[in-house]
């Protein structure tokens, strides 16, 4: 158990593990896999671990995705890429723009892995990943089968997908297909992107326009550690969003396309003076209150108490509870998050 995760989880939270392996290909993965499952130990797939929290040591094998690789295939109305799951995801994004194949310039600087993006069905800035992403590849863990996922057979939701449901733990992503259309639209819906002009906007403008607002907002995992957003942005029904709305008319809410009401978490938490706050080494983000970072030596319990904390303090505000996007990892794989705070 000497195997330290602290380099391996933007967090930096210092944990160990039985066993770490780098997969550069299918077949290193799957042998890692096999290797850890015949011993009955457990086993986590980890990209970058800018997602994960590690609450304890983890009792069996990591292996790290590093399964790399970018195909371009060109037809009459698109471009179609077809991405390692190991390949950096900002990379990615810039990588695209330079061969002039815009579309995934509201998503520049989400960090992690391109394996992970159709986990969380990434998004920033009104794009998601389900706007582009055209299928998912995996290898069936315990038999080593291939298998091609189409965008809808992967159930994208907010924050969610079926890698999260029934294919967790039993399938390993190895490449993810991405579609970008040849006739561009700019999506220009949220923050300053709502200040460029539609008619004359460059997918360019936009990409330095969402780089310039994340890194004034969020901090650099490798000066305060941290995992990015680490609550969902809550969606309440339209009845509930009514009531707080009456009594909270200034409340930020953007309307759904299924009748329900998606929320600004960070500005429920600011509303509650939260910046700042902190348990042990944890503490809430003074510029950004989505963002929980690893001030000085936090251990997973700080951030499982701030994050306790956060929760109870907007639910006793607005009766809005607040939900995890970090994945929370045990000492034999993930646990649930919601339950773990609560």
């Amino acid at each position: 158990m000497n195997h330290s995760l602290k380099p391996w989880n933007t967090f930096g939270i210092q944990r160990n593990a039985n066993q770490i392996v780098r997969a550069e290909n299918a077949k290193q993965l799957l042998d890692a896999w096999k290797t850890a499952a015949d011993s009955h130990q457990p086993v986590l797939i980890l990209g970058e671990g800018s997602n994960v929290l590690f609450l304890d040591d983890f009792a069996g094998t990591v292996i790290l995705n590093r399964i790399m690789g970018i195909d371009i295939e060109e037809s009459m109305d698109s471009w179609h890429l077809h991405v390692g799951a190991g390949e950096n995801w900002h990379n990615l994004v810039q990588y695209s723009l330079e061969k002039g194949m815009p579309g995934l310039e509201n998503l520049a600087l989400i960090p992690g892995c391109v394996g992970s993006s159709p986990i969380q069905n990434i998004g920033a800035y009104g794009i998601e990943l389900k706007h582009v992403c055209e299928y998912v590849d995996c290898i069936e863990l315990a038999t080593g089968k291939a298998l091609r996922l189409t965008a809808e057979q992967c159930r994208f939701g907010y924050r969610d997908s079926i890698f999260k449901h029934e294919y967790q733990d039993r399938y390993a992503i190895v490449s993810v297909g991405l579609r970008l259309a040849k006739q561009w639209l700019p999506v220009l819906t949220y923050g300053d992107l709502t200040r460029l002009d539609p008619q004359n906007v460059s997918a360019r403008e936009i990409f330095d326009s969402v780089c310039h607002m994340r890194m004034t907002k969020l901090p650099d995992p490798k000066v305060s550690g941290n995992a990015g957003s680490f609550f969902k942005n809550p969606v309440i029904s339209s009845e509930n969003a009514q009531a707080l709305l009456a009594a909270w008319p200034g409340v930020p809410h953007y309307p759904q396309t299924d009748g329900s009401i998606k929320l600004a978490a960070g500005w429920l938490i600011d509303q509650c003076q939260l910046k700042g706050a902190s348990k042990g080494g944890a503490a809430v983000h003074f510029q950004q209150a989505l963002v929980l970072i690893n001030q000085h030596d936090a251990t997973s319990d700080d951030v499982v108490q701030l994050a306790h904390h956060v929760r109870q303090c907007v639910g006793e505000k607005f009766n809005v509870w607040l939900e995890p996007e970090v994945r929370f990892i045990g000492r034999s794989g993930e646990v649930n998050a919601v339950e773990t705070i609560a």
